[in-house]
């Protein structure tokens, strides 16, 4: 598959609390990091994202008394997974891999820093109504196709992938760059969601990133 003007490679939370030793750590993330430095490479435009919490955040388990992390709450959006704290603004969990090739980029879009609101998302946060900008971005330089990667599928790649796609993009997933967290049920139902909006998946390889 061939890139070119149009096209946007958006790369997921690749942070040090997901990867190996994080508070948050997704089964083999740092795994990502190589196959991502190498898409770079093949797009003229690179986005990062980076959860960027503040302590006490709304999402964090410690926040609900009597909740363990990984279960549901009812928060004034709707559910919301409970997560140990991760990404605290200005600690080395929030911080990018320190592989990763942060210099490719030309954005780095931060998101899930309003204490009250979770942001899967990097166009979106989770009460589906305040935006963080990026659709804006994309709009004004003129891309249409977004291919994303990072961590997580299950999580905020796959609700970005949604996100583009609702908002008339077209949305590809880089599935051999994502890693996922793994609840129950998560990836078989983020997969149905994924091919019910029209996302498509694309390999390392085929983007000639090998």
């Amino acid at each position: 598959m061939e890139t070119g003007g149009e096209d946007v490679l958006v790369v997921v939370d690749v942070q040090r609390d997901f990867c190996r030793g994080g508070a948050l750590a997704v089964a083999d993330g740092d795994a990502v990091v190589e196959p991502v430095n190498r898409l770079m490479e093949r797009f003229e435009c690179v986005v990062l994202t980076q959860d960027w919490h503040p302590a006490g955040h709304g999402s964090f388990a410690g926040m609900h008394a009597g909740r363990s992390a990984y279960k549901t709450v009812e928060l004034s959006y709707g559910q919301q997974t409970l997560w140990p704290a991760h990404c605290v603004q200005g600690t080395p969990g929030a911080e990018f891999h320190p592989e990763l090739r942060v210099d490719r980029a030309q954005l780095m879009v931060r998101k899930g820093f309003r204490a009250g609101i979770d942001s899967y998302s990097a166009f979106r946060e989770n009460d589906r109504q305040t935006a963080t900008g990026l659709a804006g971005y994309l709009r004004e330089r003129g891309l249409r196709r977004v291919f994303l990667a990072g961590l997580a599928y299950d999580f905020c790649v796959g609700y970005s992938a949604l996100d583009a796609r609702e908002l008339g993009l077209e949305a590809w997933v880089v599935t051999d760059a994502c890693r996922s967290v793994g609840l129950a049920g998560s990836v078989a139902a983020m997969d149905r969601s994924l091919e019910q909006a029209g996302v498509g998946r694309v390999t390392v390889a085929e983007l000639g990133a090998e």
